[in-house]
């Protein structure tokens, strides 16, 4: 399968810290692809240096032919790369339709923004019963959904999401999760950072796992699954 963004011997710095040190990811086409390991691993900083939001040391970034490492953030958007942050950074006094309008932002046929609109609704329909309110009123896994819904509005070729799960409960997990395995099935390629390794690798048809800023393993969900390492740090016996 073809891959539609190749991360090659990417380093980042935070001062005189390395956090990333030289990682290869190749991210293929229409399928989901998970980046795991624990905290402080260099994942995060990985999909923030992908969006343009962190600077790198050294490395390629190049999504469908296009180097994206000299490119400003609201470019990389304009080319179809839209992140989902960590912590969801919603604007809590706007009204949870503001906020999803406001991912379509660089858009200007309001026709399709509506259809969209009405699409992203339908994948959360909790939304919809909320949608004149303020967004600061949503439980934190409607928060989650609102986030990834405002990221569906700028119609994304590649959706980087990160820690999704974080702080939720494990019902608005699963709805979530459930929600990401269709938009995969529908023709979405996603970039998954996420320390539910068991959640992850259940969604995820290939992955990577991060140590110390570097890759430690990669492989398919399924042989990750059944990898003793994997197991023993992440899984559980």
């Amino acid at each position: 399968m073809s891959a539609v963004l190749e991360v090659s011997g990417l380093r980042v710095h935070y001062g005189m810290i390395e956090a990333v040190k030289g990682i290869d990811l190749r991210i293929a086409q229409g399928q989901i692809t998970a980046l795991l390991g624990a905290n402080g691993a260099g994942k995060s900083t990985t999909l923030l240096t992908v969006s343009g939001l962190l600077p790198s040391s050294a490395g390629s970034i190049v999504f469908d032919g296009v180097e994206l490492r000299d490119l400003p953030p609201h470019r990389i958007v304009e080319i179809g790369v839209i992140q989902v942050p960590e912590g969801r950074e919603i604007l809590t006094n706007l009204s949870v339709r503001e906020n999803l309008l406001l991912g379509a932002y660089r858009r200007r046929r309001r026709g399709e923004i509506e259809k969209d609109l009405n699409e992203a609704l339908a994948l959360f329909p909790r939304l919809n019963d909320r949608l004149h309110g303020p967004a600061g009123n949503l439980s934190g896994g409607e928060q989650q959904m609102l986030a990834i819904a405002r990221a569906l509005m700028a119609r994304p070729r590649l959706l980087l999401l990160d820690e999704p799960s974080m702080g939720l409960a494990p019902l608005p997990v699963r709805e979530i999760f459930k929600t990401l395995r269709a938009l995969n099935e529908s023709g979405l390629t996603i970039l998954l950072v996420e320390q539910n390794v068991r959640q992850a690798l259940e969604i995820a048809q290939f992955a990577y796992v991060m140590e110390n800023g570097r890759v430690a393993l990669a492989g398919s969900s399924a042989e990750l699954r059944d990898n003793p390492k994997v197991v023993h740090a992440y899984l559980g016996s």
